[in-house]
């Protein structure tokens, strides 16, 4: 493990707070030409597992049906720390990271859709929680799940 992760290791605690909280998330497919493919995404942590809608078709979702593995991230930049320092090679930055492995596979259960569905309106226009989706709108949808095989997460401040 780097020096830095064994020195500003975040708790499990403040890992679910990030996940929880946090707005956006990057995912990290592998391209067809085998180059990583990076995207942020809106997403909701729910049942201990990662999920982002979209449209139904799309380089990503091209990329997640050839190869299930990726990489979420989330990175949380607060300030750049300079004072006291008088040489730019000192300078240093306070931020809280996240960095899940997982497998992603696209969800065809429509509850499960539809859960993730609504905990995403929870998480971003809660003032249209409970409404109904319409059908056509669940269908044309895309729901992403990844199922996490490893998080760790690291701060410096």
């Amino acid at each position: 493990m780097q020096r830095r992760m064994k020195e500003f290791h975040l708790s499990e605690e403040r890992v679910n707070e990030i996940l929880i909280f946090s707005p956006t998330g990057s995912i990290s497919t592998i391209g067809y030409d085998g180059y990583p493919y990076t995207v942020a995404v809106h997403y909701v942590y729910l049942n201990g597992n990662i999920y982002f809608h979209g449209l139904p078709k799309g380089e990503k979702l091209d990329n997640i049906k050839r190869e299930p593995k990726v990489c979420f991230y989330i990175y949380d930049f607060k300030k750049i720390l300079k004072d006291g320092i008088v040489s730019p090679c000192k300078a240093d930055c306070q931020y809280e990271s996240v960095c899940v492995r997982g497998q992603a596979f696209i969800v065809h259960d429509i509850n499960e859709k539809q859960s993730a569905l609504n905990a995403i309106v929870e998480k971003y226009t809660p003032q249209f929680s409970g409404f109904n989706i319409p059908k056509e709108m669940l269908n044309g949808t895309c729901v992403v799940k990844i199922v996490i095989d490893s998080v760790t997460g690291k701060y410096h401040q």
